[in-house]
Parts: C-alpha cells; structure tokens; sequence
C-alpha cells in the first residue's frame, strides 16, 4: 500500500467491520489490520506460489481469516496470468505494455492458469471494506461485485492513468463505476509525477 493504512484509519475515524483483500500476495498488512482491531479478513490470491507463502503466514496470525486461492473477475471462468519476476508482485492477467517501461527491471517470462470467481459469489459477512491491487483489472473486479459494492463503505484501490497494462481500467473509468454506488475517491496518490499507476481511497457517501 503507498498510502499507510493505520494512518487512513485513523485520519477517516473509519468504521471497519471486516476486510476483503484482493490480490493479497504474500500478506504483507495482514498484521497491521490486526493491530488496528480487525479481526474478520477475507483474503484472495490466484498464483500458486503466493498462495503457499500467504497460507504459512495466515498460521500465526490471530484473527478470524478466510483465505482462497482463486482470481476475481466479471464472470466465472479461468484465465491466464503472466508472471511477472518481482516476486509476482506485477503479475496480471492483463499483458503488460507500459509497466515493460516504467520498470525494465522487471520481466514477465511466465504463466500460471488460474481459476476466476465473482466476489458476489462469496459471503463477506459484515466486511466492509476492500483493498483491490489486481494490475490494472479492478473494474472487472468491480462488475462481478455489484451486491458486495452496495454493503462495503471503503475501498483501497490501485488506480492507472496510463495502459500499464493492455486495456487496463483507467482512473476516471473507476471513478465513474464506483460513483454509481456513491463513492467518491477522497484520496490519490502516485509514487512520482511522472507515473501512470497510484493509488486510490474511495468513501461511499451515505447522505445521498
């Protein structure tokens, strides 16, 4: 996350009840929800790998978490990924375009078929938050959620102004879906300003 989440929970006195978190990759701020007192957590996380290391580290977590080893998308299917060589950490299944520049460092040499899923199709319970960083697919995401997107008040979210990757959603794109479910993005931040890819908090407004 490049913006720290125990600072956005607390400058938005945000009321969390559970968290989904899409394209959860190894974890890495699992702890931190913990330690913010939230202890209902739904993970997702497609790639084989990522899933064994997010598996180990869910043991010695204490919280009540739900972790499956499958993608998100519009509809139920399967897809392709492409691997990406910074611990998948860019991998999507979009295929990569101007990430290959932004980043030569890093290289997509590979694939894993992966098993896609709806977000509708599972039950959040009272979660009510998602963090979604799924390379540039969040939209497609967002179209197999549209019950979820009516409970959920907080969304974290990887945003493109640029095709990161081919045909990935662009940030007014986001903007305009989300709106239609009265969020509002409150919050932007990209790394430099040269970049094409930040990230996004969007507050559901509950006066309208």
């Amino acid at each position: 996350m490049l913006i720290n989440f125990t600072n956005l929970y607390r400058k938005y006195k945000m009321d969390v009840k559970g968290i989904v978190h899409i394209g959860a990759h190894y974890g890495e701020e699992i702890q931190e929800y913990v330690d913010n007192g939230i202890q209902k957590i739904t993970v997702f996380e497609p790639l084989s790998g990522n899933f064994d290391v997010l598996s180990e580290r869910l043991k010695d977590v204490n919280a009540d978490i739900e972790g499956y080893q499958v993608a998100l998308g519009s509809k139920k299917g399967t897809a392709t990924m492409f691997l990406s060589s910074n611990e998948a950490q860019s991998s999507s299944i979009l295929k990569p375009k101007d990430h290959l520049e932004h980043h030569p460092d890093v290289s997509f040499d590979g694939t894993e078929e992966v098993e896609v899923e709806t977000l509708d199709s599972y039950n959040i319970g009272e979660a009510n938050f998602i963090n979604i960083d799924v390379q540039g697919y969040e939209l497609e995401v967002f179209k197999g959620a549209k019950k979820t997107l009516k409970k959920v008040d907080y969304i974290y979210c990887e945003v493109n102004r640029g095709e990161m990757y081919e045909n990935n959603a662009m940030v007014e794109e986001l903007d305009e879906y989300l709106g239609k479910y009265n969020f509002q993005r409150v919050e932007t931040h990209w790394p430099e300003t040269w970049y094409k890819w930040g990230d996004a908090l969007y507050i559901k407004n509950k006066g309208e």
